[in-house]
């Protein structure tokens, strides 16, 4: 072996040592190093053979009303809207759902498909002894509440979505809006192991830290402290692996029939018009669409606006 070869063979042993060295790095990274924990004073729910942290707060005797948070936050986006409900005489229960549970976080990323995390707020229900109850979604918390709408109209009163249409109509913008497909790039960089969650967390989770634009400094710490959790980041980017094709190939939730209020922000980035104005073609329950002046952090841009809207929805069907 002559002394060029030698060099190149110790060049590639390096470079294949530095490849290995910054694997090993972005996995210990992006998989979390917290222990796993659960907020003070929520309730712990079995159901589905997981345990969820539960907010829940109010007179049980009063009207249900769950609330489903979506990516990357957690029950707590809720707080402020929860005890605006109880002085208003509902029983607010907020799960904190697969992935940001610290006892619901299954490693297979199938477990996170659309059908599982529906039933998981079925099953909350059912251990609640809650027959019927009214739900409110927002992002990846809506797009499960569409599911539950369509698939239990004898069990929701009614159904408020923030943010993001049916499930079908976005499916549909996906594949045939180009618009709507160059705005869903990060679902395509989800799809990839272990690097969404390495980039998310480098430098002290300073990129999942700037996703947060709207949010005060409690809130966010909250945020890090659930996903900074072992394993707790990647379970909750496995909502858009497990669901992926959803997107691709459609999933036929079917009509939602129970009375639903859509809001939107016309000013997010992430979910164009064309899946937003289809969704009325989903409701054969009494439909009312809000468009408003804001983003994708509704709740945190607009809260008094957003809330108002919410309460108006909520008497109508009480």
């Amino acid at each position: 072996m002559n002394k060029i070869t030698k060099i190149l063979l110790s060049l590639a042993a390096a470079s294949a040592c530095v490849l290995v060295g910054a694997v090993l790095y972005a996995n210990v990274i992006g998989k979390g190093s917290l222990p796993a924990a659960d907020p003070q004073g929520y309730t712990t729910i079995e159901a589905n053979g997981l345990s969820f942290a539960v907010d829940i707060r109010g007179d049980k005797t009063g009207t249900p009303v769950i609330l489903l948070h979506g990516f990357p936050e957690s029950a707590v986006m809720w707080d402020k809207f929860m005890d605006e409900l109880t002085t208003k005489g509902y029983y607010a229960i907020a799960p904190n759902q697969r992935g940001y549970s610290a006892g619901a976080r299954p490693d297979d990323v199938e477990q996170y498909q659309l059908k599982y995390l529906a039933s998981d707020v079925i099953a909350i229900a059912d251990q609640l002894e809650l027959k019927q109850f009214h739900l409110i979604g927002h992002d990846w918390g809506a797009a499960v509440g569409w599911q539950v709408a369509a698939e239990n109209p004898d069990r929701v009163i009614s159904y408020a979505a923030i943010s993001v249409p049916h499930i079908d109509a976005f499916g549909k913008a996906y594949r045939e809006d180009t618009a709507q497909y160059e705005s869903s790039a990060y679902i395509r960089f989800f799809q990839k192991p272990i690097l969404p969650e390495f980039m998310m967390a480098k430098n002290d989770y300073e990129r999942l830290r700037s996703i947060w634009s709207q949010h005060d400094a409690a809130e966010i710490e909250h945020y890090v402290g659930i996903l900074g959790q072992e394993k707790a980041l990647t379970s909750a980017i496995n909502w858009y692996r497990a669901n992926f094709s959803v997107f691709t190939n459609g999933l036929d939730v079917g009509k939602v029939n129970v009375p639903v209020t859509f809001i939107w922000g016309n000013q997010d980035h992430a979910l164009k018009r064309s899946g937003v104005d289809d969704t009325r073609n989903y409701v054969e329950g009494e439909y009312q669409f809000i468009e408003m002046d804001a983003g994708h952090w509704i709740i945190q841009e607009k809260y008094d606006e957003l809330t108002g809207h919410l309460l108006a929805h909520l008497a109508k069907y009480k």
